[in-house]
């Protein structure tokens, strides 16, 4: 079992940043890809980035693709969402999730309890 805890979310201006870190407790996280979902209200929950296990490879969704870096270090078993050129429609719930390399939300079996960024216009 994987326990993961997701910080670093607040309210924040448009054009600004935000740095999002999930910390996987339990059980090291470096077989695992990890992933980056989001979910705004009323809407289902979206894929964001994902890294895979070694940190070989990353993949983002199109909306983010330029302003969001997801990275990683296996040593301190941290994942990190790094968010620039923020925009009022990356307001959401950000979660973390860990599990096999891919885009839907069923290919995670872990997930934290999220993380509530605002981006104000």
């Amino acid at each position: 079992q994987v326990q993961l805890v997701e910080s670093g979310g607040g309210l924040v201006q448009a054009g600004g940043s935000l740095r999002l870190s999930c910390a996987a407790l339990g059980r090291t996280m470096n077989t695992y890809a990890m992933a980056w979902f989001h979910q705004a209200p009323g809407k289902t929950r979206e894929f964001v980035a994902t890294i895979s296990a070694t940190g070989g490879s990353t993949y983002y969704a199109d909306s983010v693709k330029g302003r969001f870096t997801i990275s990683r270090d296996n040593a301190k078993n941290t994942v990190y969402l790094q968010m620039n050129n923020l925009k009022p429609e990356d307001t959401a719930v950000y979660y973390c999730a860990a599990g096999k390399l891919g885009w839907g939300p069923y290919e995670y079996d872990f997930w934290g309890q999220g993380t509530q960024v605002t981006v104000s216009s």
